[in-house]
Formats: C-alpha cells, sequence, structure tokens
C-alpha cells in the first residue's frame, strides 16, 4: 500500500516585485510558519511570481503594435499592445481564429497566447513567461537546499487549456531535483502483460494537484507536495515537450 501524499498551501508570502530574491522569500515563509522543507518535497511554485521575480514584466505603453496586431486586435476587441506581445514571444503561430492566438513559444510549449498574461498583473502591464523555466526551478532549488540542508524539487507551473476536453489544468514548465516522466514501459500490468506505450507526466500530475490549495484567486503561488517517491534522475521541463517528429498533429 502506498504512504499517502500530502499538499500544504505556502500562505504569508508578500507581493513579488522585480527584483526580489523569490527562495529567500519562500524560506521566509517557512521559518515564520515554524514550519520547514524535507528531503523529497516537491516545491510547486507558479509560474507567475518566478515571472515577476525575474522581472519578466512589460509596461503595455512601452509597446509599439505592428499592423498585424492591430489588425487582429480591432476584428476581435483586443488590446493591440498585447497581441503585439504575443506575436513577438511566439516562435510559431500555430492558430489565429475566434479571438484565440494559439502559439508555439520559443521553449516550444503550446499554449494560448504564448503564456503570456494580464491577469494578476500590474495594471496596465503584461507578465511573460521566464526566459528558462528550468533555470529558474534550479536556482530556488539551489537556495532552498541550502537553507534548510535538504534536497527538494522544485517545479514552476502554469495554467493551461488542452486540446480535447474542457477546463484548465496546471502543467509543469520548469523541473529541478526530479525527472518528469515515469517510464513503465517494458514493466508489466497486473494481469502480466507487458506494457509497451506508457509513459506517465509525473510533474504535470504534481503541478496539477498543486492547485487545488493554489487556487486561482486565493492568491497562493506556493504548495508543497510531500510522500511522492520521484526519481531524483535529473531532468527537465523540456523533457515533457513532445518533439515535432512525433507530433501528429503539427
Amino acid at each position: 500500500m502506498r504512504n499517502p501524499i500530502q499538499i500544504f498551501p505556502l500562505a504569508g508570502l508578500p507581493e513579488i516585485e522585480p527584483g526580489d530574491d523569490l527562495a529567500r522569500l519562500i524560506g521566509d515563509s517557512l521559518t515564520a510558519q515554524n514550519s520547514r522543507l524535507e528531503s523529497n518535497d516537491i516545491l510547486v511554485v507558479a509560474q507567475k511570481v518566478v515571472s515577476k521575480a525575474e522581472g519578466r514584466v512589460v509596461h503595455l505603453d512601452t509597446v509599439v503594435p505592428s499592423q498585424r496586431a492591430v489588425d487582429w486586435a480591432k476584428a476581435w476587441d483586443k488590446d493591440s499592445r498585447a497581441v503585439e506581445l504575443v506575436l513577438r514571444e511566439s516562435k510559431r503561430i500555430v492558430r489565429m481564429e475566434r479571438s484565440i492566438i494559439i502559439a508555439e513559444t520559443r521553449h516550444g510549449f503550446v499554449c494560448a497566447n504564448a503564456g503570456i498574461d494580464l491577469s494578476n498583473a500590474p495594471a496596465g502591464t503584461a507578465i511573460l513567461l521566464p526566459l528558462d523555466p528550468d533555470a529558474s526551478a534550479a536556482a530556488v532549488k539551489q537556495k532552498l537546499d541550502a537553507a534548510f540542508q535538504t534536497s527538494i524539487g522544485v517545479i514552476v507551473s502554469d495554467t493551461f487549456g488542452r486540446a480535447w476536453r474542457e477546463g484548465l489544468v496546471n502543467v509543469a514548465l520548469g523541473v529541478a531535483g526530479l525527472s518528469p516522466l515515469i517510464d513503465y514501459r517494458g514493466d508489466t500490468d497486473a494481469s502480466g502483460k507487458m506494457l509497451h506505450a506508457t509513459i506517465i507526466a509525473l510533474a504535470d500530475e504534481l503541478a496539477s494537484a498543486a492547485e487545488l490549495v493554489m487556487g486561482k484567486s486565493d492568491r497562493i503561488p506556493v504548495a508543497i507536495i510531500r510522500g511522492v517517491h520521484a526519481s531524483s534522475l535529473e531532468g527537465s521541463g523540456r523533457d515533457l515537450i513532445r518533439p515535432a517528429e512525433k507530433d501528429l498533429f503539427r
């Protein structure tokens, strides 16, 4: 029988500003609550606070929209400056239809609006994805491991839509300290049949589970997951991106 899994929200973090030491603020909040991290804990951190701390905040009044952005914004009643940011942050536009832009970011993520967020952002600003979510996760892990003398996993999460199902879920953008995938190929199932295709996106499942205590309006951007026996083999969020040659829908 598996051990139970616990998920704890980390309340008490201040509003994150560009230049803040996010790991230190997380550590301070844990200490203030007489809590600490344990080895094998997995910290899930919302992308938005990571981006804010890293200065990935753009003032819309500094953006000069292109004609393409102006035309699209006019047709769909959008802010042309925000549309321009989506175009700039995209490596490839997958679809522009019915007021929705689906883009492939420079990281390789395929998502709405290239991951750019106007919600829960200071007035007149937009929040972009971190330049390197894996490096962001690794930096938080390194500082918290040193502060608490432990070895944890860190996931930088964001909310994505799904092509074939309604509703949004949190997924892992950046990963450090754990393998993001569990590969069951070559194992046998309960009836003794060989598994040939089963690879579980563990980091995505953990990011989604953490959202249950983080919420979208509760202003809790960090959660701690305890009791998951994840492989400590190094992996990255990039491991979760399906290569083009395996993608049947490009």
